[in-house]
């Protein structure tokens, strides 16, 4: 019985929970970046009983990422995408961010739906910042949404002088991939696909714990100590989130986002968390 093709993008923590929760019974084709952290995971999830194929991509190049659909395509039918390659404003300056968090996800979104099965569901990985910066202009938000990935990166709104810090360009990036995916779930939609995204709050990963470490960790912290749990979210905790948008338990959604940040923007939005300063 063929039970269909998963493919993860992004071999970091989330990406890691989310193949232990949904892969038994998959053909799993794990990608990154890295090919040593990748080869790793893979050898780790083989010996947990996972049937794994393994392919390095560069989510910034569309040869790539095409390739990368193409094989995931040849294993089966793709029924389940789950884009979790990032980069973090304290690992990657403005140039980087943008390449991989802004034109990855565009990327991905087009090559992907040539070649999903009806059926199928994917779910990409944005982050809470894009909720906590100023939601952009309705122009703006058009232009992001009717851009072809070629043209991406030679948009004005996407001009790395935009941007003066990498945590701005990474807020951004975010917020742009959830109008992404709302754009992108017609075209995944004519294939009989859907497609959402998940937005993270401070999630204990080895990127989060950087971020964490970096100048805006205290920031980070206050909103987690002011938030309705009180406490850092887990990989399982996206896991689970990613579980039910990919399962037919969300068959009738599509196009949207779903926050996974226990309460910390909600503490922020009603002031009970302050960022000022």
């Amino acid at each position: 019985m063929d039970n269909g093709v998963l493919v993860v993008i992004g071999t970091g923590g989330m990406g890691i929970a989310i193949t232990r929760r949904i892969g038994a019974g998959r053909t799993v084709l794990l990608a990154d970046f890295n090919e040593t952290a990748l080869d790793a995971v893979a050898e780790t999830l083989r010996d947990e009983g996972h049937q794994i194929h393994t392919q390095a991509v560069d989510v910034s190049s569309r040869d790539s990422v095409r390739a990368l659909a193409d094989a995931a395509a040849a294993l089966g039918p793709v029924l389940q995408v789950v884009h979790t390659a990032g980069l973090s404003p304290a690992q990657a300056p403005v140039e980087a961010i943008l390449r991989v968090d802004l034109l990855g996800v565009a990327l991905m979104l087009e090559e992907f739906a040539r070649v999903v099965a009806p059926g199928a569901a994917g779910v990409v990985i944005s982050s809470m910042s894009g909720h906590l910066m100023p939601a952009l202009d309705s122009a703006t938000r058009g232009q992001i949404a009717q851009v072809a990935a070629a043209e991406l990166l030679s948009a004005p709104f996407a001009a790395a002088s935009n941007f003066p810090t990498s945590g701005i360009a990474y807020a951004f990036s975010k917020q742009a991939n959830q109008i992404q995916v709302q754009a992108a779930s017609a075209a995944w939609g004519a294939k009989g696909a859907r497609i959402n995204s998940i937005s993270p709050g401070v999630i204990s990963t080895k990127m989060g714990r950087q971020e964490l470490a970096s100048p805006s960790g205290a920031g980070m912290r206050a909103m987690v100590d002011g938030s309705g749990t009180g406490r850092l979210g887990t990989p399982d905790d996206i896991a689970a989130a990613a579980t039910f948008l990919l399962s037919d338990a969300a068959s009738f959604i599509t196009g949207t986002d779903l926050l996974v940040d226990g309460g910390a923007v909600a503490a922020v939005a009603t002031g009970k968390v302050s960022l000022a300063g």
